[in-house]
């Protein structure tokens, strides 16, 4: 096979829709590969500590239980899965996939499901303490801040419920919004207000995140006067939006103000032949069930486009 492989569909990105494409690829009859950059298959699954109530017909635990639940049925049909694998460059008009090996792809249909990422804030310190003092979620590091002073930095719904699940094991919660009002829902604002623990900082944004061999302080600015204070504390959770991950298209197919991908009723892209789905192509939607229906139907629209 050299340094080459053929496929029906290449599909870039292991998440949920990345998963339900393949298994439907698999279903129609159509050779397929899932290239995921991380070690395994699940995408926001793997970062998702809440109950999951609201997928009609299962309900998890948490996200990693719905990904075994999904690995179990993928594994007894024998779908091509390349994890671990980078993607260096896409050419939409070649249907072609370069790889970081220098391996290329070639494919009759491209599916984009490379999803999206959290935000980030960009400022000193915040790789620095990844892990130590910077907090994954609310729901998994309840524990970690027992007894202690939290920061949550946000404004929607989820900064808010992470500020009152963490308030349930913490001293002390500031909860940080670069805006003076919320966009969270009214419900969960209502409960802020009434939870003794939560201290509300409005108009300030971080400036940078300070400490030694863990996270000691926040560096935060007042939006309108530009004065800046230290804000003493053990932990913080950034829950800042997301964003697409789209640099790999960038510039090939046409993507709406925020980055993500515009697609018509078959998740086609602007590009023939090349779709979207999950999160990158539905930021009005971004569930699960979404994500699986998105898979399904691209699948039935190659079949279609074969015969």
């Amino acid at each position: 096979m050299g340094n080459s492989e053929n496929f029906d569909v290449v599909i870039i990105g292991g998440g949920v829709a990345g998963i339900s494409a393949a298994f439907w690829c698999n279903e129609l009859g159509l050779s397929s590969v899932i290239l995921e950059s991380e070690k395994e298959l699940g995408g926001q699954l793997l970062w998702t500590y809440n109950a999951i109530k609201n997928y009609l017909g299962i309900e998890a635990e948490n996200g990693r239980e719905l990904q075994k639940i999904f690995l179990n049925q993928i594994e007894k049909r024998n779908l091509s899965i390349k994890t671990n694998t980078k993607v260096s460059q896409i050419d939409t008009k070649n249907k072609t996939v370069l790889l970081e090996d220098g391996k290329i792809l070639s494919a009759k249909f491209l599916v984009i499901a490379t999803g999206i990422r959290r935000r980030k804030l960009n400022v000193a310190g915040e790789e620095a303490f990844q892990g130590k003092g910077i907090l994954r979620s609310g729901k998994r590091d309840a524990e970690l801040v027992r007894g202690k002073n939290v920061c949550v930095i946000g404004g929607g719904d989820a900064a808010v419920e992470n500020a009152l699940i963490l308030a349930e094991t913490a001293e002390k919660v500031t909860l940080i919004h670069r805006r003076k009002n919320f966009r969270a829902r009214e419900e969960f604002i209502e409960k802020v207000k009434l939870n003794p623990k939560i201290t509300v900082l409005t108009e300030m944004e971080i400036t940078k995140i300070i400490g030694d061999e863990s996270l000691e302080a926040i560096e935060l600015k007042q939006i309108t006067t530009n004065q800046t204070q230290i804000y003493q504390t053990d932990a913080l959770l950034l829950r800042i939006g997301v964003e697409p991950n789209n640099e790999l298209f960038r510039g090939q197919i046409e993507l709406d103000k925020n980055g993500y991908c515009l697609i018509d009723s078959n998740c086609e892209t602007s590009a023939m032949d090349v779709f979207a789905i999950g999160d990158i192509a539905n930021p009005a939607a971004p569930t699960i069930s979404s994500a699986v229906g998105m898979g399904a139907t691209v699948s039935k629209v190659i079949e279609t486009r074969q015969k």
